[in-house]
């Protein structure tokens, strides 16, 4: 199920040959799940054929994690007045940490992979 994009979304795919940009702003549209590989997102600008726009990508889990990673390496170069994405940004990792709680024991994390993922959280 797509649900609307509350902010905006850049996409550039690049060849040796040719470069494609699409935006995907508040009219468009995305989904975001899991299955049993990995992650799967998708973007969708609808309308007017010569509008219309999809991007679709596939992350594995190991190669998602490691993005979470990066990302929370990098979380310094967002000011800490920017509260507005940084709150956003921890309620949606803590929605995740919380969804993945439920499935699983807790307990079996280790401490590098909890402060990592407190990091992510921040």
């Amino acid at each position: 199920m797509t649900k609307p994009i509350p902010d905006k979304a850049e996409v550039a795919l690049e060849y040796p040959d040719k470069l494609y940009i699409g935006t995907f702003g508040h009219s468009a549209r995305f989904d975001a799940h899991l299955d049993e590989a990995g992650i799967s997102l998708s973007l969708d600008r609808t309308g007017e054929p010569k509008e219309r726009k999809s991007v679709r990508i596939h992350f594995h889990y190991a190669l998602f994690a490691e993005i979470l990673h990066e990302l929370a390496r990098t979380v310094s170069k967002l000011p800490p007045s920017d509260t507005g994405h940084r709150d956003a940004l921890r309620e949606g990792a803590k929605a995740l940490y919380d969804a993945l709680l439920e499935k699983s024991d807790a307990s079996q994390m280790s401490p590098e992979e909890e402060v990592l993922l407190l990091h992510v959280m921040e």
